[in-house]
């Protein structure tokens, strides 16, 4: 008999924090798998920019859906879910906790509570929306979903023009918000789940994340990038890091003024990390510089 029933430690935070290095811990105290929930680490071909753990980190406990697939993979938040818990189904037959990690709001929810129900919508509608895209730009888009959803618009990762034409397609093919069909009852999960959040102060995390990026053009993300951008109209490498040097290849950006919309976009996505995690006022929220010991403890008492 286990000790304790099924349970999935979840962390949560925004982008370096430090969520890495504390799930390694935490595998290493429970002896836990690691599922990553990190939507731009599935990828093998973008390392770098996506901020795939170390090497050493890898090899520090096991993980899955990290580089586990292509680019040129068709991949999506329901696959996610399906291979997340049917993974998760045999991780529990050898040991009752696990530990999943991640940035991606979504993808988590659609672990731990499931995925909402869309309505299918005209198909013209996506084209127009993609050929507005290419012709007026992202910042038309967003305006239009600020004014059709506000919530969707402080919620969704902003920079992401498929996150924005998908809540678009919704607002426009419904002519209701795209929020309005999310947070319906879904199918119970048969496991706990306990919530772990890092967070720190606002300019802290911010200089944290201007650190990150100035390492990560030193270990060779614009080489990285430059490899990609032949495949820069593709869904995965929609993103903060690969996105705003292609501009830079374009001849739209300087070099440093690509690597200072790095920083801006990636603060922005930060800021909407924690809107989309505080929501949840289950979660147990530690700084970043708390000791494993205090954390583990809380977390020991909830299971």
């Amino acid at each position: 008999m286990n000790k304790y029933k099924n349970t999935l430690i979840t962390i949560v935070g925004p982008t370096a924090i430090g969520k890495t290095a504390l799930s390694i811990k935490l595998a290493k105290a429970y002896n836990a798998s690691i599922i990553s929930c990190d939507s731009r680490q599935f990828y093998k071909e973008m390392t770098i920019g996506t901020a795939v753990p170390e090497p050493e980190e890898l090899a520090a406990a096991k993980h899955y859906f990290i580089q586990d697939r292509s680019i040129f993979d068709t991949y999506n938040v329901g696959e996610f879910e399906r291979d997340a818990l049917q993974t998760l189904d045999n991780l529990f037959q050898e040991n009752p906790i696990q530990i999943m990690v991640g940035g991606s709001g979504l993808y988590v929810d659609a672990v731990l509570k499931g995925l909402d129900y869309f309505p299918e919508v005209d198909a013209n509608i996506r084209k127009k929306l993609t050929q507005q895209l290419e012709s007026e730009g992202i910042e038309v888009l967003q305006q239009q979903l600020k004014e059709l959803d506000i919530a969707t618009y402080n919620t969704i990762e902003i920079e992401n023009p498929h996150r924005i034409m998908r809540a678009l397609e919704i607002c426009i093919g419904t002519g209701t918000p795209y929020s309005t069909f999310k947070n319906k009852p879904k199918k119970p999960r048969d496991f706990n789940s306990i919530k772990v959040g890092l967070n720190a102060e606002r300019e802290l995390i911010y200089n944290r994340i201007n650190l990150r990026v100035d390492l990560m053009i030193k270990n060779g993300l614009i080489e990285e990038a430059k490899k990609l951008f032949e495949f820069k109209h593709l869904n995965a490498l929609q993103t903060v890091g690969y996105r705003e040097l292609f501009n830079y290849f374009e001849g739209n950006f300087t070099k440093d003024f690509a690597i200072s919309e790095i920083k801006k976009n990636t603060r922005r996505f930060a800021k909407r990390q924690l809107t989309w995690f505080k929501r949840d006022t289950d979660t147990l929220w530690f700084d970043y510089l708390t000791d494993i010991h205090s954390i583990q403890k809380e977390i020991d008492s909830k299971l």
